[in-house]
């Protein structure tokens, strides 16, 4: 059960932009702070320093730029990395470490090559930092026992947080809450973080998952944006958590339309139509039956009142739709017609809907039945 709400930690700038082919502009960057602050987002992985100067550069304007946010470096655990970050006049660290043995074997270490640096590693870093948090990379494939014994390491020489790293997405929602509910009852005053891919399009679900189970914070990246599949999406995570777990997460979600609209600019990477919460489709009905329901109560076909998100419910008019719905919308506008004409009218907007391939606004359905109207005036 959760005992207070999830903090979300935003990764767009540091692992969305990871994404191949990602790259955001100094503009760009500052711009999506910005929103991510209105927002009303908590925390930023701001970037990773030792990417270099350029790097450094737009971390260290965004850490003076005044936002509310609190702001984190990432990166590996060798002192270069954590010194790059030091440069940049961040006081939060979030060092990563290689936790399972395909990971390990991939760089040539081992396990207690890890276990081994946790000590000097987390000196070097507690001389520097204010926070530190710990990413145990891959950690869902890692051995049970070895993740525990790293995680006590990495606490005993004052880890601030633990983020468990859901690295390639193998994690499903029954074992990301077995996962949570084994570290939360072995280390239940540890702060926990999860940080889940998509790889099998599950990482919405698993974050919930995680947060239900206990995880206190997760990190996620504005339109899922991230290697391979991409990562937990924020705006569906604080939307899922509102509405279907019934928690604030303090996200501003009237904000979210142009946050993601602006990642989507930035990043080249098109949002799909029927995206959950910021698709151009997930608040528009065409089939006769729903949108008949839907005049009457739009909360009968919809998971949420469209407005908690600055948005309208929209009905359009095509193959599918059925004369309750066109009939109201055409009263709503003063025209009424006779059953038969009402009839007539239905025929040849489906007959247009099937040869266009495509449903019509109520504009362009005005348009189609102006003959017929006509004869109404």
């Amino acid at each position: 059960m959760m005992e207070k709400p999830l903090h979300i930690i935003d990764t767009t700038l540091r692992d969305g932009e990871q994404a191949p082919g990602v790259v955001f502009s100094f503009d760009e960057k500052m711009k999506i702070a910005a929103l991510l602050d209105e927002a009303g987002v908590k925390e930023l992985e701001v970037g990773t320093p030792i990417m270099g100067e350029c790097e450094q550069l737009v971390i260290r304007e965004i850490i003076r730029a005044g936002f509310q946010f609190k702001s984190t470096c990432w990166g590996r655990s060798t002192e270069e990395d954590m010194l790059a970050a030091e440069k940049t006049g961040a006081s939060r660290m979030n060092i990563s470490f290689p936790v399972s043995d395909i990971q390990q074997k991939a760089i040539g270490k081992s396990r207690a090559w890890v276990l081994d640096r946790v000590k000097p590693m987390m000196a070097f870093a507690r001389q520097r930092f204010d926070f530190v948090a710990i990413g145990a990379q891959d950690a869902s494939r890692a051995n049970r026992d070895f993740l525990k014994e790293f995680i006590s390491a990495c606490l005993a020489e004052g880890a601030n947080r633990i983020r468990i790293a859901d690295t390639v997405g193998t994690l499903n929602p029954l074992s990301t809450m077995e996962l949570f509910s084994w570290l939360t009852g072995l280390f239940p005053e540890v702060e926990f973080e999860f940080h889940g891919h998509n790889d099998l399009g599950m990482a919405t679900a698993n974050t919930v998952s995680a947060a239900l189970a206990g995880c206190q914070t997760a990190s996620l990246t504005v339109n899922g944006l991230g290697e391979r599949a991409g990562n937990a999406c924020l705006e569906e995570v604080a939307a899922a958590m509102r509405v279907s777990a019934n928690s604030d997460c303090g996200i501003r979600l009237d904000k979210l339309q142009e946050l993601c609209r602006t990642v989507e600019a930035a990043s080249l990477r098109k949002i799909y139509e029927s995206k959950p919460i910021v698709g151009e489709m997930i608040c528009r009905h065409e089939s006769g039956i729903h949108c008949r329901s839907l005049v009457k109560d739009q909360m009968s076909y919809q998971a949420f009142n469209p407005e908690l998100f600055g948005r309208k419910t929209e009905l359009v008019f095509g193959k599918h739709s059925g004369s309750g719905g066109l009939n109201h919308f055409l009263k709503s506008k003063g025209i009424h017609l006779a059953k038969e004409q009402l009839a007539d009218a239905m025929e040849r907007m489906k007959d247009a809907a099937r040869s266009a391939k495509r449903a019509f606004d109520f504009e362009e359905a005005a348009v189609l039945l102006r003959p017929p109207l006509n004869e109404t005036k």
